[in-house]
């Protein structure tokens, strides 16, 4: 399968030619699949943050290249914009972007500026709306005057009514309680299966971005390290602890436990595999005493 959006020795310098002069990113090879739900891990300041911003052109590389479908986005500069409707980035605290007088006029913002029908926007925000989880009676309220949580609802609805093929939604959940958080991971895994949209989930949290995610990149000091799977991924608990990173708590016990003999794997990194794997080594043992 072709990658529907990739990076190709992608190196982004800051202040270049000044005593600040900085490497944020250092010849990074980055894909993204249609339909995957994609995680993007690292400690503040490993370059993740500037990895995604040019990944809808909101920087331009010092060098290397950034395709979506297989194309370079700065062939044409001036098309730049266009990329922008196909891969949204919804940024951290989102909700402090809000600005207009209702949620309607929020979410249709995009649409509108994509010179779409009255019809089609109004078709796209209401259905999108709902996509998050915010009923009609919402939409004609003031956005300030709402949760935090609803607040973050309009602001990835409004970038979900453009309809991306590439949505990358920078730490979602941070700040909400666990029910939030929850809350948001379904609402965005929904999108993925609805809509077959690509999710790319930047955050720094292991065990949340585990839960739900295909793959995941590693950021550190402006380099991909490891790729793969949570479970393949998580393997390097050491390396990932050197970084700043802790691998999830599930995953911690399990590798402790076959450190000490306890043939647990490894990998499992959620509660429900690491109950299944103790289950099965109960049977086992069940079986062997019979």
């Amino acid at each position: 399968m072709e990658p529907i959006l990739e990076t190709r020795a992608l190196s982004h310098v800051y202040s270049v030619g000044t005593p600040f002069e900085h490497i944020a990113l250092n010849q990074v090879d980055f894909r993204a699949y249609p339909g995957e739900i994609l995680g993007i891990i690292g400690h503040t300041g490993s370059g993740k943050s500037t990895l995604i911003q040019h990944l809808n052109g909101l920087l331009r590389p010092t060098s290397g290249q950034v395709c979506f479908a297989g194309r370079d986005i700065w062939a044409e500069p001036k098309k730049i914009r266009d990329v922008r409707f196909q891969v949204g980035l919804v940024f951290q605290y989102p909700e402090y972007q809000l600005f207009e007088e209702t949620v309607y006029k929020d979410i249709a913002f995009g649409p509108t500026n994509m010179k779409l029908s009255a019809r089609e926007i109004d078709e796209r925000v209401r259905a999108s709306a709902a996509l998050v989880g915010l009923g009609d009676e919402v939409l004609e309220q003031s956005p300030f005057e709402l949760s935090g949580g609803q607040k973050r609802r309009v602001a990835i609805a409004g970038v979900v009514a453009m309809d991306p093929k590439v949505l990358i939604l920078d730490e979602p959940t941070a700040g909400l309680d666990p029910r939030g958080r929850d809350a948001i991971l379904e609402e965005i895994s929904q999108i993925n299966r609805q809509r077959g949209t690509t999710i790319i989930l930047v955050s720094h949290s292991m065990d949340e971005i585990a839960r739900v995610v295909d793959r995941l990149y590693v950021v550190n000091d402006g380099t991909l390290p490891f790729e793969g799977t949570p479970g393949e991924v998580f393997l390097h608990g050491e390396a990932l602890s050197a970084m700043g990173l802790n691998i999830p708590q599930v995953t911690q016990v399990a590798q402790a436990l076959n450190r000490l003999g306890v043939p647990v794997n490894p990998a499992v990194y959620t509660m429900e595999d690491a109950v299944r794997a103790i289950l099965a080594l109960r049977g086992k043992g069940g079986a062997a005493s019979c």
